[in-house]
């Protein structure tokens, strides 16, 4: 049985009564607020003034470990993602999206925080937002009087948690399969959305584990062996064009290769293409659940007023450069999928192709919802995109690695710079004519004052910086320096 199949038999047992009762337990749970974590103590709720119109709502979306080129809508021939497909028609899309720092924690604070990993102290995995940076539950509350609801995957520190600051959460993430975890995840929501009955602006986060469950199948799949489902064989995809890697990259990522599981020959070709085949059915499984939100959202007549934002905290290595996993600067890695819809106040249909980061969310919702964007936020507010009123006008991303080493990436329109610490290998690419990043442009004079251009850039943000103040000594890198 495949398991896209197993995952919707397991859905069947749940009738619309179970749903709805969950539904009603969650949101009682949430009117009670019994097992939620403490206020912040200097917490002043403002409620919006009697005739002002009200803030919109917010629902973010949030995927773990999506490859930012696994929708229909943007391309994809081997999965179907109607849910998200859907979104996409009613918004607009963004191709060039970046993960501040691609790998789970650190990324998220980005997400929460407008910051960089580096600025909120969550260096590495695991790790809590340093206190001073406020996060995006806690500034909606305090500063617009949103109610602030958070269900599913936390991971700043803990995973599955209700001690989330400035969020009340009724349904916790889960260690483990995200096909276990992200159906109640999508029911809390569902309950939330269909039976509230405040009027305050809602803040909303569904936080979901798929298609994380890809890093278990690389366990559970080290070694080549038997096809498990011969009758795949003529369904399993190609490789991608980009699968060899480049001769001249830094020798971190040659060791990051040898050290993942397909790492020394252990796979051949039949099996990188059966992971690829797998890693597809995930995003399937994914993309029900959030459809399963969506439509509730919808059908609860909120719709109108809400801003939707789905976005992953960082990619898949999906066989090119012959590489799984994360915590590398390649697009595979680094870019993410990243959509936005606001029916009746947005554009729908667009596709942005400016680059654009993961710190733009927070300012974008905190110009819905009027209100300044936290001290010291990084990013740009998108709503001259959405609302096609005008462009970004920036010159540059940035993202940053600081896990288990260290490396920062600027994007322009036009190039890639990557920089590693400790390494003498460059590497710049030419994104227009080298999507894949297949050729070092870094040794080729032709290029050089590109080269200086992108390097002075990375040098001009990192001045910038305000780094956490218990960011180890250790962890502080300036490749300027």
């Amino acid at each position: 049985m495949s398991d896209s199949k197993q995952n919707s038999d397991h859905r069947a047992g749940l009738t619309r009564r179970d749903a709805l009762r969950i539904g009603a337990a969650t949101t009682a749970a949430l009117a009670a607020g019994a097992g939620f974590g403490p206020k912040r103590a200097s917490a002043q709720v403002k409620v919006p003034a009697v005739g002002k119109k009200t803030p919109p709502n917010v629902l973010l979306i949030v995927t773990d470990q999506q490859h930012a080129d696994t929708l229909g809508s943007g391309g994809c021939a081997h999965v179907a993602t109607p849910g998200q497909d859907h979104l996409a028609a009613r918004g607009v899309r963004f191709p060039r999206c970046y993960s501040t720092n691609p790998i789970c924690s650190p990324a998220r604070s980005s997400i929460f925080t407008g910051r960089m990993a580096s600025e909120t102290g969550v260096f590495e995995n695991g790790r809590p937002i340093h206190p001073s940076v406020p996060n995006l539950g806690q500034w909606l509350s305090e500063q617009a009087g949103y109610e602030t609801v958070y269900t599913g995957k936390w991971h700043l520190p803990g995973t599955r948690t209700k001690q989330i600051p400035g969020f009340r959460v009724p349904v916790t993430g889960i260690s483990g399969q995200g096909n276990l975890c992200d159906t109640s995840v999508s029911l809390g929501c569902e309950g939330f959305l269909r039976n509230r009955g405040s009027d305050r602006p809602f803040l909303l986060v569904a936080s979901f584990l798929q298609p994380h469950d890809i890093c278990q199948w690389l366990r559970i799949n080290l070694r080549d062996g038997e096809l498990r489902y011969p009758e795949l064989l003529d369904a399993l995809p190609p490789l991608p064009g980009n699968f060899d890697p480049g001769p001249d990259e830094a020798e971190v990522l040659r060791q990051m290769r040898r050290q993942n599981e397909p790492g020394a020959g252990r796979w051949s070709q039949r099996h990188w293409q059966y992971y690829l085949w797998s890693y597809y059915r995930m995003i399937e499984q994914l993309d029900a659940e959030i459809a399963r939100v969506h439509r509730a959202l919808e059908e609860s007549g909120q719709a109108e007023n809400t801003l939707v934002m789905l976005v992953s905290d960082h990619g898949e290595g999906l066989a090119r450069h012959a590489m799984v996993r994360k915590n590398f600067l390649y697009d595979e890695s680094a870019r993410v999928p990243f959509l936005v819809s606001f029916a009746g106040r947005a554009a729908e249909g667009p596709v942005c192709s400016e680059p654009v980061s993961q710190l733009d969310m927070v300012s974008t919702i905190c110009d819905y919802a009027g209100i300044d964007a936290p001290p010291l936020a990084r990013g740009r507010s998108l709503r001259p995109v959405l609302e096609q009123s005008g462009t970004l006008d920036r010159e540059f991303v940035v993202a940053e690695l600081s896990h288990d080493h260290f490396a920062r990436m600027v994007r322009t329109e036009r190039f890639k710079y990557i920089r590693y610490a400790g390494e003498p290998v460059e590497q710049l690419f030419d994104m227009r004519a080298d999507p894949g990043e297949t050729t070092n442009l870094a040794r080729d004079a032709r290029f050089a004052a590109d080269l200086a251009a992108h390097r002075r850039m990375l040098d001009r943000w990192e001045r910038g910086l305000a780094l956490a103040p218990d960011l180890p000594e250790d962890r502080v890198w300036r490749a300027g320096a």
